[in-house]
């Protein structure tokens, strides 16, 4: 028995980094996953990854899954990913908010359209699809909501800062501390719903095709970073323990999973040191 038989999934995202990995991990507990990101094929995007070798990863592992692309800042493309999602597969069970969008720029340089489409994809999209959801979760009393955060939500705290200046991760970084916010707001408005709503960041910097563009890591064998399944299991987690163990977490991966005995030995963020403020209310 999976933890998520007959659980319908929708994981954004989904065609690399963290998003495979989830998609990958909850399909094999029973999870069936719509797959949404903007690439379906090979080729289409400068980094590697796509729906399409998603998908076919988890059918050769004998999981089930869908492809649906979408750019999750469109509103209209959220109604199809529902929409595609209860045709092929029914109500949701499990939503993953996790497509994520980066620009490494100074305010003072931030070119006002990246801006706002940085906005509509790292925290309009978790409204839009979060309010999607719901439709299918509160009728029936219940459901869960990850949302994907950062350790960019952890601000610089307050100056002098003689260090070298930031490198441009402002916006991101208070989109990802919205977020952890809208969490905890959500949690409590649906709680009596019988929702889970949650945020998880890896506690240390997850090598992705992503990760290793923006030259947060070495290589995707980089020895400082972690490894992606552990968000995917921290994912899990949060989407299956029971709702009043859970809800309202802005956590880290490796501090929930060693919370709960799925790991041992955990490192980083959470672990090690404090996370955000939200991650300590």
């Amino acid at each position: 028995m999976g933890k998520l038989d007959g659980k319908v999934v929708i994981v954004t995202g989904a065609s690399r980094g963290i998003g495979k990995s989830i998609a990958e991990v909850f399909a094999a507990e029973g999870g069936k996953v719509i797959c949404t990101a903007r690439t379906l094929h090979e080729g289409e995007h400068p980094l590697e990854g796509s729906l399409e070798t998603t998908v076919a990863g988890i059918k050769a592992s004998g999981g089930e899954a869908s492809a649906v692309t979408a750019d999750v800042s469109d509103y209209d493309a959220c109604i199809h990913i529902f929409a595609e999602a209860h045709r092929i597969y029914g109500p949701v069970d499990v939503l993953v908010n996790n497509a994520a969008l980066t620009y490494f720029i100074p305010v003072k340089d931030f070119p006002v359209n990246k801006w706002h489409r940085s906005f509509a994809v790292n925290f309009h999209a978790p409204f839009y699809l979060s309010q999607m959801a719901l439709a299918d979760m509160v009728p029936r009393k219940s459901g869960s909501i990850v949302n994907i955060s950062s350790g960019a939500a952890i601000g610089p705290g307050r100056g002098p800062y003689p260090g070298p200046a930031q490198r441009g991760g402002t916006l991101y970084g208070a989109e990802k501390a919205a977020l952890e916010r809208f969490t905890q707001g959500l949690a409590s408005e649906v709680y009596a719903d019988g929702v889970s709503v949650t945020c998880v960041s890896p506690s240390q910097v997850v090598p992705t095709p992503g990760t290793v563009f923006h030259h947060l890591v070495t290589g995707m064998d980089d020895p400082r970073g972690e490894p992606p399944v552990l968000m995917a299991k921290a994912a899990l987690l949060l989407a299956t323990e029971p709702i009043d163990k859970v809800t309202g977490r802005v956590t880290y991966s490796q501090e929930i999973l060693q919370e709960f005995g799925w790991i041992k030995d955990g490192k980083g963020t959470g672990v090690e040191r404090k996370g955000s403020g939200y991650s300590q209310i």
